[in-house]
């Protein structure tokens, strides 16, 4: 956290996706970070220390998509919570690294800011479930 503030990375690819996921995170209450694909993504959290949660999309240019993104995050950055959405792909909860939620595209604003509070408010990475 910083400031008290809860700090969230979006992972898009897509600017107009992003945009929109940056307010919602804004209007949630939170501070944003943006990154356009997972490399950037790893970038910024090798650079920062107060990133709370990451919210990604699946499908997205360069070298991981945001499965591999979300696993590579989990085990390089445990407390990290993560949220996952994607219009596109089928994504199974056994996809998933423990701790991690996924909701499919179009998502409802209000469920995704509900998911980053309950995962924020938690101490502990929690089960997986869709």
């Amino acid at each position: 956290m910083k400031n008290g503030k809860a700090v969230v990375l979006i992972v898009e690819d897509s600017p107009l996706i992003r945009m929109s996921a940056v307010d919602l995170v804004l209007s949630a209450g939170y501070e944003a970070l943006e990154a356009g694909d997972a490399d950037e993504a790893i970038r910024i959290l090798e650079t920062r220390d107060d990133i709370d949660l990451v919210f990604t999309d699946v499908q997205m240019p360069g070298t991981m998509d945001g499965i591999k993104l979300s696993h590579y995050i989990r085990d390089r950055w445990p407390p990290v919570k993560l949220i996952v959405a994607s219009g596109a792909a089928i994504v199974e909860e056994s996809m998933l690294p423990v701790g991690s939620r996924f909701f499919p595209k179009p998502y409802d604003d209000l469920t995704i800011t509900e998911a980053m509070a309950r995962l924020l408010a938690s101490d502990a990475p929690k089960a997986r479930s869709l």
